[in-house]
């Protein structure tokens, strides 16, 4: 299945043209999986990195400050994975991550910051900063305790996505280890989106099962995101969610990051991404689509957008599709911010306050 046809534009942007609309607009990546590298690896972010492997398989090495600027990105979410087995030390996993981006924070001040809210996001853009925050990928770093949520919070964490690629205290994924299709929230996954709320970070129903998803939906009383992924009206594969979910998601003022992986988008062109952008609008509405990259996150990108830097790509592309611009804004960072300032980050806040 591909999306609805949408009219190509005889007025549509060159990637010039592009690279300059994303200096108004507030570009916004919800997934990227660099601080990984950088905790591991010593991968340093603001040193321009060519690319480590050669076409098609630049699994990594998709983003650095030097290239989240030549791609006009003013807001990155890092993405923190860990092994999920044994769940104990998941926790110090992240923070050693959280830790790294600390450090670049620390030593490229002019170039990079944290900023969790809105606001903060414009206020960094207009400084020439990258506005940074955190989002785990999998509840497996809150080692079962609900109580972990809040200290992460205050450290900058965002979003919290539930499950990975394997089940753990909080619920079941949609594949991998352990996973379940009726399995829903345990009583401790429900007290962590309790406490999710109540903290501000935001729920990423990325990577969990369709029964957990909808429980997730029955119970939050924040929008949600789902950071990165495909959908199935597109692309049919497991990692790929479906029209229901995306109405669903919409119904809660939520926003859907679509991922450039070639193996679920299901081609290794440029124009699979946009298929999936307007699939979304067709089917939920213009105010739900994003960017989820999982750049860095040992996914083969499609051509035309190997790296961050060519995001201004992927907007002309859009833009020939006959993609407005005011729809543009939105899916370029709009629809994120959107959700950003919808769902406060109160203890993220509350620990400024009393700093």
């Amino acid at each position: 299945m591909t999306a609805a046809v949408h009219t190509a534009s005889p007025n549509a942007m060159t990637p010039v043209e592009a690279r300059a609309f994303h200096d108004e607009a507030t570009v916004t990546d919800l997934h990227a999986d660099t601080a990984k590298l950088m905790d591991k690896l010593g991968y340093d972010l603001a040193e321009r990195h060519e690319r480590v492997m050669p076409r098609p398989f630049n699994y990594v090495g998709h983003v650095d400050l030097p290239r989240l600027r030549d791609g006009g990105v003013a807001a990155q979410v890092f993405g923190m994975w860990t092994v999920p087995y044994p769940e104990r030390g998941c926790k110090h996993a992240v923070e050693t991550q959280l830790d790294a981006l600390d450090r670049a924070v620390a030593t490229h001040p002019e170039q990079i910051a944290w900023a969790l809210t809105a606001d903060e996001v414009t206020a960094c853009k207009r400084r020439g900063q990258l506005a940074a925050m955190a989002g785990i990928e999998g509840g497996q770093a809150l080692e079962g305790d609900a109580g972990n949520v809040e200290p992460f919070a205050r450290r900058g964490v965002r979003a919290i996505g539930l499950m990975h690629f394997s089940a753990n205290a909080l619920g079941s994924p949609a594949k991998g280890r352990g996973a379940r299709a009726d399995q829903g929230l345990t009583a401790i996954g429900r007290d962590v989106v309790r406490e999710m709320n109540r903290c501000g970070v935001i729920v990423d129903l990325a990577h969990i099962n369709r029964k957990g998803f909808f429980e997730v939906l029955e119970l939050t009383t924040a929008a949600p995101m789902v950071t990165h992924t495909g959908v199935a009206g597109v692309h049919q594969h497991w990692r790929n969610i479906d029209d229901e979910q995306l109405r669903a998601v919409a119904d809660h003022g939520g926003c859907v990051g679509i991922i450039f992986a070639r193996r679920f988008l299901g081609s290794s062109g440029l124009d699979a991404v946009i298929d999936h952008l307007l699939h979304i609008i067709d089917v939920a509405g213009e105010d739900v689509p994003a960017l989820g990259s999982d750049f860095d996150g040992f996914v083969v990108p499609p051509i035309g957008l190997e790296d961050v830097a060519a995001l201004p790509n992927l907007t002309a592309a859009l833009s020939r599709r006959g993609v407005a611009p005011r729809t543009l804004a939105k899916i370029l960072g709009g629809n994120a911010q959107r959700v950003l300032a919808d769902v406060p980050p109160t203890a993220y806040l509350a620990s400024r306050h009393h700093a």
